[in-house]
């Protein structure tokens, strides 16, 4: 928004700057009603428009009204779509989790550690989050129920309406009662998922130990048959925080859309889920893992980014809408792999990608590649890293439903510009329904 100057008065001083009745309630958040409230109330005052059109108010004590009632910043431009949060700020290339680098906090402490931060501002540390038994029941069973060729997301997805339909309280909104589900549902996701095929536990379940332990070890024999590594565990528990959030990505604005109609907590994740398997978001670290499985394959990333070249394909892996230089997630989760030696030969691939890319368009990393030399060094899945994104942003998605619930509900409601036939048409004859219900 461009605020307007005055005109200079002989004296060659600029008089205040003017804004519009719109641009005023703009500013302050609130409707133009309200704009003439402060003025009858004293709070602002307002001059008549050349010509006697409208009024026109002081930008400085417009301002200083925004500061008096909490308006901290200016409205977005007109058309975009924004929401006030205080969960995470992207900014310079960096991003921080309630004014913290979250790379730090990563570093630092463990997933549910920061998965306490995000909900509420405080730190737990050692906090471990436990799946109760008639929950984890319930969704073992749903997900045993569902065909062997099912998708992790697939069973996420189950296990999520099954530990709804296990939790009586799900409809309580309080803050207590959805913090409490969600220390449970995260556990719950993670002990529902079968055993990697070949591993020591496969047609089994996790010992009881297991359960107590950190939910990145508790998701380890879940991802790979590999017995677990105190390296890569750490590598895999740095991934589940670095990914926890990362602002109103498309699955968050997905979580927050339901839980702006007060959808129960579950709901928001069910909300999460459907978004985030799409190849463009969550399954794109899949893509990232076939690609650098083949580099390994052949030995070099040339002839791997010829094809995709040749092919009209980009790069997967590479680059970033809101990062200039190299994604901050990527960096920090490279970090942690290069403490790993079973991870040097991967880390080396994904480097040659982006050396060999650069040739043609320097592109940095972004957090796909990184998670894609995770579950490639450790004997994973292509679809893995789709899974660590699931359960670790489960915690992201329930931070912003907690901020949602706190809004003006089903404020998000925007109108469809309708491209059809004009009215008043014609009803349809009979046989031309007959005809557009045939076959």
């Amino acid at each position: 928004m461009t605020d307007r100057a005055a005109p200079d008065d002989a004296s060659g001083a600029t008089a205040p700057r003017r804004l519009s009745t719109r641009e005023t309630a703009e500013r302050l958040g609130v409707k133009p009603e309200t704009v003439y409230a402060y003025v009858s109330r004293g709070q602002l005052s307002s001059t008549r428009a050349p010509g006697g059109r409208g009024s026109t108010f002081d930008a400085a004590e417009v301002d200083a009204l925004a500061r008096r009632t909490g308006r901290r910043e200016p409205p977005p431009a007109p058309g975009d779509l924004v929401f006030r949060t205080g969960i995470t700020l992207i900014e310079n290339d960096r991003y921080y989790f309630r004014g913290v680098d979250a790379t730090e906090l990563a570093r630092e402490y463990a997933y549910e550690e920061v998965a306490e931060w995000l909900w509420s501002g405080e730190l737990r540390p050692g906090v471990r989050f436990t799946a109760p038994d008639e929950a984890l029941a319930a969704a073992r069973g749903a997900v045993d129920a569902l065909p062997a060729h099912s998708s992790p997301t697939d069973r996420l997805r189950v296990a999520v309406i099954a530990a709804a339909s296990a939790d009586p309280f799900r409809f309580d909104l309080s803050r207590e009662s959805v913090l409490a589900g969600a220390r449970s549902l995260v556990p719950t996701l993670v002990g529902a998922l079968p055993p990697a095929a070949g591993g020591a536990m496969e047609g089994a379940r996790e010992r009881p130990e297991e359960r107590e332990a950190g939910l990145a070890r508790q998701l380890w024999s879940k991802l790979t048959a590999r017995p677990a590594d105190a390296p890569f565990v750490t590598a895999l528990d740095g991934a589940l925080a670095l990914l926890i959030d990362h602002d109103l990505a498309a699955s968050t604005l997905a979580a927050r859309v339901a839980a702006s109609a007060h959808a129960h907590p579950y709901a928001v994740v069910s909300a999460g889920l459907g978004v985030l398997e799409g190849p463009l978001h969550g399954a794109a670290s899949g893509l990232v893992h076939r690609m650098l499985a083949e580099v390994l394959e052949r030995g070099s990333a040339v002839p791997v980014v010829a094809d995709h070249l040749r092919a009209g394909r980009r790069v997967p892996g590479l680059g970033h809408r809101l990062y200039k230089s190299e994604d901050p997630r990527a960096q920090a989760l490279f970090a942690l792999l290069a403490r790993v030696p079973q991870a040097a030969g991967a880390l080396a691939a994904a480097r040659d990608v982006v050396a060999t890319t650069a040739r043609h368009t320097p592109l940095p990393a972004n957090v796909d590649l990184a998670l894609a030399v995770l579950s490639v060094s450790s004997g994973m899945a292509a679809e893995a890293g789709e899974t660590v994104f699931a359960v670790s942003r489960t915690a992201g998605w329930i931070a912003h439903a907690l901020e949602e619930y706190g809004e003006r509900p089903l404020r998000m409601r925007p109108s469809g510009q309708y491209c059809g036939p004009r009215p008043p048409q014609p009803l349809p004859a009979a046989d031309d329904l007959s005809r557009r219900s045939a076959p």
